[in-house]
């Protein structure tokens, strides 16, 4: 499999994975902001970096919805954006290295703005949680095989998102 291909595959499957895990379910706006929110699960994507080790506060913060939805939204961009850069690096005869180096680029903005995001945060536990899931991006993009990376790693930040998130 040459490195295009790999890429565009990874990249499929990075989309259908958001796709399923990045819908909302609609409870999230379904209680007040003061209200108590259900625990998230324990359970944490396997990725060499330490999961976020506080357990989330029985209060959601009033902006915690709309920070958790506006991370949604850039992982789906930044997804669409890696496909589509795989797509044009067909057109464009790119290099294998010219390819991975797009993507190692891709992720960085991604992983910037999702930080940004976790700026915003009121909640301290959905802070340190897209801080992570940023930092976890960053891996990505430092990694030596970045398409591997967004097939085993990069997939499950959706569902990890969703499961601690949008609790």
């Amino acid at each position: 499999m040459t490195g295009t291909t790999a890429i565009r595959t990874a990249a499929l499957v990075t989309l259908t994975a958001l796709a399923g895990a990045c819908q909302s379910t609609g409870e999230e706006s379904a209680a007040p902001a003061g209200t108590t929110a259900a625990a998230p699960s324990a359970s944490a994507v396997e990725t060499g970096t330490p999961a976020a080790t506080t357990a989330p506060s029985p209060v959601t913060a009033a902006n915690t919805a709309a920070v958790c939805a506006s991370v949604d939204k850039l992982i789906i961009a930044g997804s669409r954006e890696i496909a589509d850069d795989s797509a044009a690096a067909t057109r464009r005869e790119l290099t294998p290295e010219q390819v991975s180096a797009e993507l190692k680029a891709n992720l960085t903005d991604l992983a910037d703005d999702v930080r940004g995001q976790a700026a915003r945060a009121q909640d301290p536990e959905i802070k340190v949680l897209i801080t992570d899931t940023a930092d976890r991006i960053d891996a990505g993009a430092r990694s030596a095989a970045p398409a591997k990376w967004l097939t085993s790693t990069f997939v499950g930040i959706p569902r990890r998102l969703t499961e601690e998130c949008h609790a």
